[in-house]
C-alpha cells in the first residue's frame, strides 16, 4: 500500500507571511500531491471536530421522516440531507454515503443563509447556490447548527491564510495577476459550502477491492472549487456506540453528547487516496489536531495552471459495524467571480456543468 507524506507547515507561519515559494511548489505545483497540511490550529479544533462529526452519525441514523424534514430536492440536494444522489463511475447511485451540505454564507453575513441571486445568475436558474439553508429541526438534532457553523469558520479562517500564501506566489509568477485576488475570494465569498459526511458501515460480506480500483464510496474526481478545508476521519463503531439520538423528554438540550471515537482507522485502506501526478493512487493521512487543503480546478484556472486540481477519492472502512465521518469545506468563488481570467468566465458558468454531470 503506498502512503504518501504531504507538505506540512504551521498557522504561525502562514499568518506571518513565511511559507516559501519552495514549499508552496511541493505541495501545490505541477508535481505535487495537491495537499497541504496545516498545524498548530487553534486549541478548540478538536474538540470543534469531534463534536461535529459526532453528529453526522446522529444524522445518518435518523429516520427517514426526520431527515425528509431538511432535504432540498429542488436544490439538487446542495443543500441539506441527501443519500444515494451522486453518480458514481458506473452510473449507479452512490447508497453507502449520506451528506449534509451546508452554505457558509454565515462566514461573510452571519444573517445570510446563502448567496444574494443576481441578474446572472437567480434563484430559479441557480437553486444550487441559492436555495437557503435546509437546517435539521433544533428537536431532531439540539445543537448541530451552531456545532456546524463553529467549525467551518475556523476552517475557512485558516483557508483565508493559506489563499495569503498562493497569492505571494501567484503575484511573482502570473503576469497580470491581481493582488490579494484568491484571499480576497475566499475571504468574501458566500458561495462556500461545507458538506459533513457519513459513510455508513458496509454490508456484512462486501468484499475490499484493491489499490487500483475505484471504491463504491467516492469515485475519483477532482474539487471544482479554491481551496478544500478537509478534517481526519472519525471511525465509529455503531455495533458497539448507539448513534441514535437519545430521547431527551421536554425540552431539547443545548447539544448532544461526542460519542466514542475509535482510536484509528480498523482498515489500513480506508480513507483518502490522491493520485499522483504519475496516475498512482497513493494515499494520504490527516492527523486529527491538522486542517489539510486540497486544490480544485477553480484555483488551478486562477493560477493558469501554476497549482494544480488534485484527482482524489474516498475508500470506505470493510470493517463490521464500523462508520467514516469527516468534513469538507469548499472555498468557492462568488457566481460572478471570474475563475478564469483570460477567457472571463465565471466560476457559476464553470460550475454548472459540473453539478449537472455529478448529480442523478
Amino acid at each position: 500500500m503506498a502512503t504518501a507524506q504531504p507538505v506540512v507547515v504551521s498557522l504561525a507561519d502562514l499568518k506571518s507571511g513565511n511559507i516559501s515559494f519552495e514549499t508552496l511548489q511541493e505541495a501545490f505545483g505541477p508535481e505535487s500531491l495537491g495537499i497541504l497540511v496545516v498545524k498548530d490550529v487553534p486549541d478548540e479544533f478538536p474538540r470543534l471536530r469531534h463534536e461535529l462529526l459526532s453528529y453526522a452519525s446522529y444524522m445518518g441514523n435518523l429516520p427517514e421522516a426526520e431527515l425528509d424534514k431538511f432535504t432540498n430536492e429542488a436544490a439538487k440536494y446542495l443543500v441539506g440531507w441527501s443519500r444515494g444522489r451522486e453518480q458514481l463511475k458506473d452510473g449507479g447511485a452512490d447508497e453507502h454515503k449520506g451528506s449534509f451540505y451546508a452554505n457558509c454564507a454565515f462566514y461573510v453575513d452571519a444573517a445570510l443563509e446563502s448567496a444574494k441571486p443576481t441578474p446572472a445568475f437567480p434563484l430559479a436558474q441557480f437553486p444550487e447556490y441559492l436555495a437557503p439553508n435546509s437546517w435539521p429541526p433544533e428537536t431532531a438534532l439540539p445543537g448541530f447548527r451552531p456545532a456546524m457553523e463553529r467549525l467551518c469558520r475556523l476552517i475557512i479562517d485558516a483557508a483565508v491564510l493559506v489563499a495569503r500564501a498562493c497569492d505571494r506566489f501567484a503575484q511573482r509568477d502570473i503576469p497580470g495577476y491581481p493582488p490579494a485576488y484568491l484571499e480576497n475570494t475566499v475571504r468574501s465569498s458566500s458561495t462556500t459550502k461545507a458538506r459533513l459526511l457519513h459513510y455508513y458501515p458496509m454490508p456484512d460480506g462486501a468484499a475490499p477491492k484493491g489499490p487500483e480500483e475505484e471504491d463504491d464510496w467516492c469515485a475519483v474526481h477532482k474539487d471544482h472549487g479554491c481551496l478544500t478545508g478537509l478534517t481526519s476521519a472519525m471511525f465509529v463503531d455503531e455495533l458497539k456506540t448507539d448513534s441514535r439520538v437519545p430521547g431527551f423528554g421536554g425540552a431539547p438540550p443545548a447539544s448532544l453528547p461526542t460519542l466514542e471515537e475509535l482510536p484509528g482507522s480498523p482498515d489500513p485502506q480506508a480513507g483518502l487516496w490522491i493520485k499522483d501526478r504519475k496516475g498512482v493512487a497513493v494515499q494520504v493521512k490527516i492527523p486529527r489536531d491538522c486542517v489539510a487543503f486540497q486544490t480544485g480546478e477553480a484555483l488551478e484556472r486562477i493560477t493558469r495552471g501554476k497549482f494544480k486540481a488534485v484527482e482524489h477519492s474516498v475508500r470506505g472502512a470493510y470493517a463490521n459495524g464500523v462508520a467514516r465521518n469527516t468534513l469538507a469545506v469548499f472555498t468557492q468563488p462568488n457566481l460572478e467571480d471570474e475563475v478564469d481570467l483570460d477567457q472571463h468566465i465565471s466560476f457559476g458558468e464553470f460550475a454548472r456543468g459540473i453539478i449537472a454531470k455529478n448529480t442523478i
